[in-house]
Order: structure tokens, then C-alpha cells, then sequence
């Protein structure tokens, strides 16, 4: 069963117009300048047939979890799950809500120049005004009370979230949240995955920042377990 999220009712959409595109598993909270829900759902269908059809013909990719050889005719989305995966020694769905969110959201870029797409704590944004990210983080009591600034860039920022204790993602830590800055969505869902592994308690936070900052791309990190947090690098908190 699918969790509701029912922290998207917390969203200020400000001056964005947000719509909810879904496709089977693929549930999407999409800010633009204007309303694409229209777009956005074609451009859904197109990733995950690119995805869809690669498993038919490849089983084995979307069950190990391990990285996945390299593969010069699979499509663009497959190929960047499995290059960043394979930056963060995990298999390639553990990049796949981010790879989603980043690559409808570099599509959407077509059509405005603001694009915010959430999937499931997995987040594409390119915005010309700074945005403010609140870290889910389940039962901690620093649930909601940390909010990450992230400031308008020239290129997009990919801002990802694993939690050993909610949701419903495989992990095999116990971390509340661990937050990943990227310019690469796919990597900082891989790395947020990788990073949350490594956090069996609060004794494992700075081991687990040192290793995290060591996968090329990654910008920063936040974790959170009980009421402990960690964070290192270019993490800006408002």
C-alpha cells in the first residue's frame, strides 16, 4: 500500500501552479509557471516505457542491488541510473525516483523557467528565487524543524531523502532521514540510499558524512536519526 502524502498540503506553491501527475507508481507533485499536467504525464509515460521495456528485456535490473554493468545502448534514464548507482555502489533503483523527478523535470524546462518536481521526498528544482526544503524525518523530533535553503542556481539541484524507518524503500539502516545535495537527482538518490545504509545509530552519523562526501557529486548531507543530526559540506540551513 502506497503511504499518502499528505505533506504535500504543507506546500506553498507561492507563485508556481502545483498539479499531481501520476502514472501507476510514478505519484508526482509538479510546480511550473503555469499549469503542464498535460505535459508532464506524456513526458512520465515516456521515461517509464524507456524503463519498463529495459526490465523486460533486462530482469536482473531491477532487482539486484548491486551496480549494473554498463550499457552503451540502453536508453538515457537507464544509463544515468546506472552511472550514478554505480558512483554510490548501490543497484540502479535505488536511483530511480530521482532519476524520474530529474528528468521530468529537465524536460519541463522546455516549457518554464521555474520547475519544482517531488517524488516522494526525491526532488528536482531549478527556480530563479531561493527555496526552502522542510526534512521529513518520521517520528524524530527534528522531524519538519529542519528546513534546507537552497538557492537559485544556473543549473538544477537535486535534493533526495532515504529513511530506514518510513516509507516504504528497502534500506537496511535506521536513520529517520538522510538528505542528499546534488546536481544530479539520480546521485543524490542513489547516495542518500548508500549513506542511510551505513546508519545503525547516532555512533555511525559522522563515519557515515565522511564516506557520503567521498562519492563524486555529492554536495552535501544531512542525517538525522532520533534526535541527533549530522551535516557536512554545501548544506545551508534556513
Amino acid at each position: 500500500m502506497v503511504e499518502p502524502r499528505t505533506y504535500r498540503n504543507r506546500i506553498k506553491a507561492g507563485r508556481l501552479e502545483f498539479y499531481n501527475p501520476c502514472v501507476a507508481e510514478t505519484d508526482l507533485y509538479v510546480g511550473t509557471d503555469s499549469n503542464l499536467y498535460s505535459v508532464a504525464l506524456d513526458i512520465i509515460i515516456k521515461y517509464r516505457i524507456y524503463i519498463e521495456n529495459y526490465i523486460k528485456i533486462n530482469p536482473a535490473f531491477r532487482n539486484t542491488l548491486v551496480p549494473f554493468p554498463d550499457d552503451p545502448f540502453a536508453p538515457p534514464i537507464v544509463k544515468e541510473m546506472i552511472f550514478q548507482s554505480k558512483e554510490a555502489g548501490v543497484g540502479p533503483m535505488a536511483s530511480v525516483a530521482g532519476a524520474m523527478s530529474h528528468f521530468v523535470g529537465t524536460d519541463l524546462l522546455a516549457f518554464s523557467e521555474n520547475v519544482i518536481v517531488e517524488n516522494g521526498g526525491d526532488d528536482f528544482i531549478k527556480t530563479t528565487e531561493d527555496a526552502h526544503v522542510a526534512v521529513f524525518a518520521g517520528a524524530s523530533p527534528l522531524s519538519e524543524k529542519i528546513v534546507l535553503k537552497i538557492r537559485s542556481r544556473s543549473i538544477p539541484t537535486g535534493v533526495c531523502t532515504s529513511s530506514g524507518s518510513i516509507g516504504h524503500s528497502l534500506s537496511f539502516g535506521r536513520a529517520d532521514a538522510v538528505c542528499v545535495v546534488s546536481d544530479s537527482t539520480a546521485l543524490a538518490d542513489a547516495a542518500a540510499t548508500a549513506v542511510c545504509n551505513r546508519v545503525k545509530d547516532e555512533k555511525d552519523i559522522r563515519k557515515a558524512l565522511e564516506w557520503g562526501m567521498r562519492v563524486e557529486g555529492v554536495r552535501g548531507i544531512l542525517i538525522i536519526i532520533k534526535d541527533k543530526m549530522g551535516l557536512i559540506g554545501d548544506i545551508e540551513l534556513a
